[in-house]
């Protein structure tokens, strides 16, 4: 039996109690605490996420916001932050002026301190002044992969580094968020299940 397959055992009932979802806000960290005394996670969450040991799923740093996912299952954790096993999308706006070009670069790979750098699609929703919003898609996270993956291209018209200046995870797999800023709630059965199956076919 493969880790994937193991993860096909779910709980009675029609949430899966094994994987909840949240919305998060710019400003919080995915912590469970800041010597800094700065706002984390946890804070928008019930008591028992922290006292139960609910692990954030992944990374978004304390600029982003967006889907964020949590379990108590460190089969499901592996499975979902393995590289290769899970696509993420987001959606981003860029300052600077984004071309073909920028966007061929992003997915052929950028060389940075921290590795090759990629995207697996970018699709240019739109332009606003000086900004352009994307559709980005990627199959692994490290750290601020996004933001230094754009940060590594230089804006034609003015020789500058394009900067990410919004950054919202809007699904993870097959589940796309769908909860207000701030607010979480349990996967549905039928909705892991899909997240598990999508794991395997990707």
């Amino acid at each position: 039996m493969t880790v994937l397959d193991s993860l096909h055992t779910l709980p009675n009932g029609d949430t899966s109690k094994e994987l909840l979802a949240l919305n998060k806000p710019k400003g919080y960290l995915v912590t469970r605490s800041d010597d800094l005394g700065r706002k984390t996670v946890y804070e928008l969450l019930p008591e028992w996420a922290f006292t139960e040991g609910w692990m954030p799923i992944g990374r978004l740093d304390l600029e982003s916001k967006g889907l964020l996912l949590f379990t108590t299952n460190s089969k499901i954790n592996h499975a979902l932050t393995t590289p290769k096993n899970c696509i993420k999308v987001y959606e981003i706006w860029v300052r600077g002026h984004v071309s073909d070009e920028h966007i061929a670069e992003a997915l052929n790979g950028v060389q940075s301190p921290y590795g090759l750098l990629k995207a697996l699609k970018v699709e240019k929703i739109s332009t606003g002044g000086a900004k352009t919003k994307l559709k980005v898609v990627i199959d692994e996270g490290k750290n601020r992969h996004i933001r230094r993956l754009f940060g590594a291209l230089k804006d034609s018209k003015f020789g500058t580094p394009l900067k990410v200046l919004e950054l919202s995870r809007i699904s993870i797999g097959s589940f796309n968020l769908d909860i207000k800023s701030g607010e979480w709630r349990y996967l549905l059965k039928d909705e892991e299940k899909q997240l598990i199956n999508h794991l395997q076919k990707t």
